[in-house]
Parts: structure tokens; C-alpha cells; sequence
């Protein structure tokens, strides 16, 4: 497996532009759960020696979100954030990555949301992205930091005009009214700046931006028969990466 694992990162993926719709086909194998034994198509077990690099979790990150987006997984760049509000209950959610690179995990949002105002509280999360149909998850955990206002206008100026009016649009997270009153706020809005096709550029709202994910744990999780399934986990500690399996 590991001849195969990229030394310039030949897998990486697009994520800021990375728009993937739903309808695609799907791996052969998905839905046949135990009996598939490997619906990821690899016979080799994942194993520790498959992690390698700086940071070693992320070259097999690359490799396997690819594989699922060639396998037209629907949104393979989506993955469940957790979170802890003020109260300390955990909150979860489905968000898309937007950036992975040696430095964490990225994500954008309103600050002013209920995730943002968890991390706000408790500046600290995880994320899974469930390649349910290849039977294959990684799972990422560690401090969250906002990006620079540069990183944030860097990608927001990549994103679809009809979703730059709905962010600007958006109290998100607080109650509205009816579908209608959301649907007049972003008509409202779209007329400001000239319309929902054209006109004057939508700016990046004061609230809205990316935060990331600096790595602290990063667990591969392969499925295999029986659900006897292979369980990798990387620790950062004070004198690097270790990596060790784990029983299922």
C-alpha cells in the first residue's frame, strides 16, 4: 500500500471549489455492509506503516478523500463537526471541509452561529468524514483558531454569487418567521448589490469567516468482515507523531 501513498501530494483535492451534486453513481459494493469485506477495494488491513510524511496523517487523508470522490461518494468533502455549547452538552453538525493541509482541517461560517458560539466558549473540536459507502472514516480532533481575514476573502471571493447573498443574507442560527420571510431577507439583499446574477461584488460580511482545526488526534478507520475492522490512531504529543492500533 504504501508504494502507492502520493510524495507531492498527486491526490490532493480542490476543496474551496469543490462542489460535488447528489444523483451520481455509487461503488458497486455500497450497502452490502459486512459482506462486502472491503468495499474500499484495498485487500491489504490499514496499517500504522501506511502514515508516513509531515504530518504523517496527511498524505492517506489525501489518498482516500480522492478515492471517494472518484467513487462519486455525494459530498465527499463533508464531514460531522462537533462541538461543546456554553453549557457543556455536545452539539453536532454537518459541515464541508474547505481546506486540508499540513497546518489542520478548515471549515467557514458565521461566527455568530450556534457553532461559532460554541467555539467561541470552548475553542476546541472534532470532525468525521463518514466514507460510509468505501467503509472507511477518518476522524480528527484538536484546537480550533480562526483564519486570517485574508485566508476568508481568499475563499469567499471563489464562492458561487448566490451563496455569497445567502451568508450576507443569513442571521444564521436565530428563529425567522417562514420560508417566505427567508426568501424575502435574500431577495432583499440581492437587490442591494444589483441582483442575484449580477452586480456590484457581495464583501464578506464583518461575522463570517473560516476557522481550522489544528490536528491533536487523527484515527483512519477501515471496515472488514465481521466487524473486525481496522482502527489506526495518530497522537501528537510533545516529541512528535505516534501512531498504534486500536481494537475495533
Amino acid at each position: 500500500m504504501t508504494e502507492d501513498l502520493p510524495g507531492a501530494r498527486r491526490f490532493r483535492v480542490d476543496l474551496p471549489n469543490l462542489r460535488v451534486g447528489y444523483g451520481g453513481g455509487t461503488p458497486s459494493t455500497a450497502g452490502e455492509g459486512d459482506r462486502a469485506a472491503g468495499a474500499d477495494g484495498v485487500g491489504e488491513n490499514l496499517d500504522p506503516s501506511w502514515l508516513h510524511g509531515d504530518p504523517p496523517w496527511l498524505e492517506l487523508f489525501d489518498v482516500w478523500l480522492h478515492e471517494a470522490l472518484d467513487a462519486r461518494i455525494p459530498e465527499p468533502n463533508a464531514m460531522v463537526l462537533g462541538t461543546v455549547d456554553a453549557d457543556g452538552l455536545p452539539v453536532t453538525r454537518a459541515v464541508l471541509c474547505k481546506g486540508a493541509d499540513a497546518d489542520g482541517i478548515t471549515f467557514f461560517t458565521n461566527y455568530d452561529s450556534d457553532k461559532g458560539r460554541d467555539l467561541a466558549a470552548h475553542p476546541y473540536a472534532a470532525v468525521t468524514f463518514p466514507w460510509i459507502a468505501l467503509e472507511r472514516q477518518v476522524h480528527v480532533r484538536g484546537p480550533v483558531e480562526k483564519v486570517s481575514a485574508a485566508e476568508t476573502a481568499e475563499y469567499w471571493n471563489k464562492r458561487p454569487r448566490g451563496s455569497q447573498l445567502s451568508a450576507s443574507a443569513s442571521a444564521q442560527s436565530r428563529p425567522i418567521g417562514s420560508r417566505t420571510d427567508l426568501e424575502d431577507r435574500a431577495a432583499e439583499e440581492a437587490a442591494r448589490f444589483g441582483g442575484f446574477d449580477s452586480g456590484a461584488p457581495v464583501p464578506v460580511p464583518g461575522n463570517w469567516g473560516g476557522y481550522r482545526i489544528r490536528p491533536r488526534v487523527v484515527e483512519f478507520w477501515q471496515g472488514r468482515a465481521n466487524r473486525l475492522h481496522n482502527r489506526v490512531r495518530l497522537t501528537l504529543t510533545d516529541d512528535g507523531w505516534h501512531a498504534q492500533r486500536l481494537q475495533p
